[in-house]
């Protein structure tokens, strides 16, 4: 019991601490790069990011702004690339390699596609860190660092807010299957809830598929009283499927874009659990460049949090402007 304690206690530290770092580090306009201000003074790098991102995922260009404005304060260049496939994404890694990149950082979606590629860069002597994706592996895949947020303990976290609400019967919406941190976010919302919790897997890649098959779902079983997706541009596609299918239930999401703020603001959306996208990319780009030039290894061996927390009514006009500004 006393280990699980110092865990959770360590956890909590490390997620106030990585707000510590982005409050430090970002300007005052919430996190935007200011092209103005002075890059570092140590010698150029270069750097890979390498995503699991699918193409125009509005997401991900939260990520992306977050890892270039690091990029530049800290005098790098950013390579960024993605691809949704796995054996795709592992090539990406090995073409960084072979262009000798300073360093790599890496989402571990399905990370034993990725394991040889990423071992292969560890081989040659170029550091990794792990974001977004891969919080149970990126220590067995000799990552120094992990930043993102506990997906199981997210989707608890919602399931309790559901429970606390009187919701029965919840449907947990996969847009991608077989990537752990969206299995993971739906198991967690059946432990955290009190009630039936269900999983449907949508391709996500195709919008009008995604609404009809959850609207045939909500058809085919009027109990669903709650509906949560797994990003943002879902929850406002499955709002499309309560309308057409006469539900009455809620949805709730995870993430946020410019669009989920004006559907959280109107009661479309009841909450959005924010893993703070920008944040990751900010983080994962800055922690190489402390360990290139200061060996700095920041989290002790333990992940740094950059979620969850809620938005919803209550909060959400605190960040409506970085939202619709694509910062957060």
């Amino acid at each position: 019991m006393k280990l699980k304690s110092s865990r959770s206690t360590a956890r909590k530290l490390l997620a106030l601490s990585a707000s510590v770092v982005v409050l430090a580090a970002c300007s005052s306009t919430g996190g935007r790069s200011e092209s103005d201000g002075a890059a570092a003074s140590t010698p150029r790098m270069t750097v890979a990011m390498v995503t699991h991102a699918p193409p125009g995922d509005a997401f991900w260009d939260l990520i992306r702004k977050g890892a270039q404005a690091a990029a530049d304060k800290d005098n790098i260049e950013l390579r960024y690339s993605s691809d949704p496939q796995a054996p795709n994404q592992a090539n990406l890694i090995q073409s960084a390699i072979d262009s000798g990149v300073d360093g790599i950082a890496v989402t571990f979606a399905k990370p034993e596609a990725m394991a040889p590629a990423v071992k292969a860069a560890v081989a040659a002597d170029i550091p990794i860190v792990a974001f977004n994706s891969g919080i149970g592996n990126w220590q067995d895949l000799d990552a120094l660092a992990y930043f993102g947020q506990d997906e199981r303990l997210a989707g608890k976290t919602a399931g309790q807010r559901f429970s606390d609400e009187g919701v029965k019967h919840v449907l947990c919406v996969i847009h991608e299957q077989g990537t752990v941190g969206l299995e993971e976010r739906c198991a967690g919302v059946k432990e955290g809830f009190a009630g039936t919790t269900e999983v449907v897997n949508v391709n996500g890649t195709d919008m009008p598929s995604v609404q009809a098959t959850v609207t045939a779902k909500l058809q085919q079983d009027p109990s669903i009283d709650a509906v949560i997706t797994l990003g943002a541009a879902y929850a406002v596609t499955v709002a499309d499927s309560l309308k057409t299918a006469g539900s009455s239930a809620r949805i709730a999401t995870f993430d946020t874009d410019g669009a989920l703020v004006d559907a959280i603001k109107d009661g479309t959306v009841e909450f959005a659990v924010d893993q703070q996208p920008y944040l990751q990319g900010y983080l994962a780009i800055d922690a190489l460049w402390l360990y290139r030039n200061n060996r700095n290894i920041i989290g002790g061996g333990l992940p740094v949090l950059t979620g969850p927390s809620f938005v919803d009514k209550s909060n959400v006009d605190s960040i409506a402007e970085l939202a619709q500004a694509g910062t957060r």
